[in-house]
């Protein structure tokens, strides 16, 4: 039996005797709701001082309105395994459309939110529809595009995080003083019911593939990473010790260590389809490039809370002058991001991804080095443009070299893997920059959760502005050394794995070309 292309297979079998129609008009349509959920994550970390403000304002403890964050992301990464899976065997154009209502709704929700408790109840809610959606963006473009084009769909993949970076604090800000923080969330109404129509018109309905569901399996992941994050998160409030009765924090995290070797081990034992298809990792490429994404996933969190913090209430930024601060970040990576896809399809991907990450981790210990009191406001644009042109050498890379090589029945499993573990990547940094922040700001500032509501009221007195300072510079070396660790990382992808598999597979695949 002759082997076809994933092109072949998924684009023009449905259609014989027609002409396959080009895939870009829907991934444009499909990167609209992708660009929504990124916006949203981003708009959040600008609003988190206005949110404490006006939901949290009688504590100094951060944790309370991190929360925001990493329920969103919980939400968001747990379910990711099965909903790639869902994809293959109900359509990714259904699993999508099912999941942009929901965060449409949910996003309705958060806006009328009037207590903190409500608010992170909706969040979760987001997460859950961001998690249906998600992995199907990467699915078509890995089912619909042929290898010679996929690193310039991914390039636009990439680009689309740049733009991203740039829309959603800007439009944070904005949106925060001029309207309030809840519009953070009503503003995302218009853009899903757009997102919504064109996906119904432009997206094809691919083949079905029939899958089983390991429901063990989903179990067993979702309650080893709740209490893995849980710990993380809440570990400093309980200062590393009781949190139930007897029970630590450490017991907690130890639980969910333990129960994350049994997911492993029942996947691998697995006689029927397991969610996690351990036979994947065995291309090095798609491991490297997975670990790759976690790292990218957690920095790129962490690094944007002490930031933020630091600008608005050690410096007395507005959110609308904090975001602006994030302009030539997002410039770059929206320019540069579409050019690196493109290179991509004919160098090897560690010449992109070195440099890339090189200049992301670089331009983090530049921030750290001049967060402080004396350092002129508009000197924080040139680490920007210099983590703006390392972004670009990063997302779209990193996607392309995981999915280059999956089969299209495996499509929807590589993507929920690749993006549990880019999600996953960025709850633990939401988490663990929770948990060092509050330690730094303990060491720097003894005694300030005793003056509740002095973080949540605009700038700081001057000698407590210089001591946050000190504590929201110690933070951010935190994601710098996890970035700077990810160039270590992707030095051990394989050498010209991606020139070898686009030729052998062209050869045996001519059909691709139609497109």
């Amino acid at each position: 039996m002759t082997e076809t292309s994933p092109v072949a297979q998924d684009a023009a079998s449905p259609r014989r005797g027609h002409q396959p129609r080009s895939p870009w008009p829907a991934l444009w349509a499909l990167v609209i709701g992708f660009f929504m959920i990124l916006v949203d994550t981003t708009i959040v970390s600008v609003a988190n001082p206005a949110i404490k403000a006006a939901l949290d304002p009688d504590t100094n403890n951060l944790d309370n309105v991190i929360w925001v964050t990493s329920a969103y992301l919980l939400a968001y990464a747990v379910p990711l395994l099965i909903t790639g899976r869902l994809g293959d065997r109900f359509g990714p154009k259904n699993m999508y459309l099912a999941g942009l209502a929901i965060f449409t709704l949910a996003s309705f929700g958060a806006g009328m939110s009037g207590t903190l408790t409500m608010l992170i109840a909706f969040r979760a809610v987001q997460g859950i529809g961001a998690s249906l959606m998600t992995p199907q963006t990467m699915a078509v473009i890995t089912r619909t595009f042929p290898p010679s084009q996929r690193g310039a769909a991914m390039g636009l993949w990439g680009a689309t995080s740049g733009v991203a970076m740039l829309v959603g604090p800007l439009a944070g800000g904005l949106l925060v003083d001029g309207l309030g923080w809840e519009w953070i969330f009503f503003v995302n109404l218009p853009v899903g019911v757009l997102g919504f129509v064109m996906a119904w018109i432009l997206v094809p309905k691919l083949p079905t593939h029939e899958h089983r569901f390991d429901m063990v399996g989903v179990f067993l992941s979702a309650v080893a990473l709740f209490f893995i994050v849980f710990g993380l998160q809440e570990g400093e409030k309980y200062n590393w010790g009781e949190i139930w009765g007897p029970i630590t924090v450490w017991q907690l995290i130890g639980f969910g260590v333990v129960m994350l070797g049994v997911f492993i081990w029942q996947q691998a034992k697995t006689r029927s389809e397991a969610l996690v298809p351990l036979g994947l990792f065995r291309d090095r490429n798609f491991s490297v490039s997975n670990l790759g994404i976690a790292i990218v996933g957690f920095t790129t969190t962490a690094m944007s809370l002490p930031l933020m913090f630091f600008v608005q209430l050690s410096r007395g930024l507005t959110p609308t002058q904090s975001a602006l601060l994030m302009i030539p970040m997002a410039v770059f990576a929206g320019v540069l991001s579409p050019f690196a896809g493109r290179l991509l399809d004919r160098v090897d991907a560690r010449l992109l991804l070195v440099p890339g990450i090189g200049l992301f981790a670089a331009s983090l210990f530049w921030y750290m080095s001049m967060m402080n009191m004396d350092t002129p406001i508009w000197m924080f644009l040139l680490p920007s443009a210099l983590m703006g042109i390392g972004s670009s050498g990063v997302w779209g890379p990193l996607a392309t070299t995981t999915t280059r090589s999956l089969e299209p029945r495996q499509a929807g499993a590589g993507a929920g893997i690749y993006n549990t573990t880019r999600t996953m990547g960025s709850v633990l940094g939401s988490s663990a920059i929770a948990s060092f922040m509050q330690a730094r700001l303990n060491a720097n500032l003894p005694g300030a959760a005793d003056h509740a509501g002095a973080m949540g009221s605009g700038q700081l007195p001057d000698p407590i502005a210089g001591l946050f300072s000190d504590a929201m510079a110690q933070s951010m070396l935190l994601p710098a050394i996890v970035m700077a660790a990810g160039v270590i990382v992707v030095l051990f992808m394989r050498h010209g794995a991606l020139a070898d598999w686009h030729g052998a597979h062209e050869k045996a695949a001519p059909a691709a070309d139609l497109l």
